[in-house]
């Protein structure tokens, strides 16, 4: 006999998988989800405070300095190329991406800047988003990032968290493998199914909720705190940060559907308790069965 009731939870625990694979795979290659960044570390406006002052640190800069003398976007925009940098790097969980802003790094009344992924870097687990060592790794030879001003309050950000991000790829794991068998005891608890499977799957909707819940949790702060030191202690060098708001909205939809299915399942436990209890006739007591 098809359990009807049992169809929303389901369907919540599908979406639920959906979305927590959607977060992990986002950006895994170019063209995929690339929206779906925990974080875009906005580089284009790098080393504009190089092109302010009169004599560079370093010669290489200061030869780059003399070749895009003018037009004070253009500069900007060519100096961050003549370094072998990009203009944005996006961190995901197994990989990070960079690119281009297209048509312009710089936004004006006829153009606003887009993301151009060019490359994405390979998948690792335990993956660690480190811009200091992408960055200083594209540099031209001869130049590094003290040349740039590069704030160490940033790289002292990122160290801190570097931990926290290793565990949230654990969480997200195990977030999944909770959602994946939620879904596959619902699948068996519609085909026909009683208290039990309801409890079970209480037990297994619960584990993938919290699991993902503390999962979600950690990358909201990552992305918090890596956003904020970036933005307070790196604009004066021209760097920027912004969260990901399609990741945020994807991890924490997941987080909510695994919660609404777990009541669901609650409310069979309880409904399924109710049915069972069979008050007989002839004055006898109820029996539970």
């Amino acid at each position: 006999m098809v359990r009807v009731t049992a169809v929303f939870p389901l369907l919540c625990a599908i979406v639920a998988l959906i979305l927590s694979l959607l977060c992990i795979f986002a950006g895994s290659k170019t063209g995929y989800i690339e929206n779906g960044d925990i974080l875009t570390l906005n580089t284009s406006m790098l080393g504009r405070t190089i092109l302010n002052t009169s004599k560079s640190a370093s010669p290489l800069l200061s030869t780059i300095e003399g070749h895009i003398e003018g037009d004070i976007n253009g500069a900007i925009a060519d100096f961050a190329k003549e370094l072998n940098i990009h203009d944005f790097y996006s961190a995901h969980i197994l990989d990070y991406c960079e690119g281009y802003y297209t048509p312009s790094a710089v936004s004006n009344a006829t153009a606003h800047p887009t993301k151009n992924v060019t490359r994405c870097s390979n998948h690792t687990g335990l993956f660690h988003f480190d811009p200091t060592a992408i960055l200083q790794s594209e540099l031209k030879t001869g130049v590094n990032l003290s040349d740039l001003h590069w704030p160490s309050a940033i790289e002292d950000t990122i160290r801190t968290v570097e931990t926290a991000s290793k565990a949230m790829f654990v969480l997200y794991c195990i977030g999944v493998a909770f959602t994946g068998l939620a879904v596959l005891g619902a699948f068996i608890a519609v085909a026909g199914g009683g208290r039990l499977s309801a409890f079970v799957n209480v037990m297994l909707d619960f584990l993938a909720f919290f699991s993902l819940g503390i999962a979600s949790a950690i990358a909201t702060v990552i992305a918090v705190k890596v956003t904020n030191a970036v933005n307070n202690h790196g604009s004066d060098v021209g760097l920027s940060a912004t969260k990901g708001r399609t990741f945020q909205g994807m991890t924490w939809a997941a987080v909510v559907l695994m919660l609404i299915a777990c009541f669901a399942w609650i409310f069979e436990c309880v409904a399924g308790r109710k049915k069972q209890v069979t008050y007989l006739k002839d004055g006898e007591e109820g029996r539970l069965y």
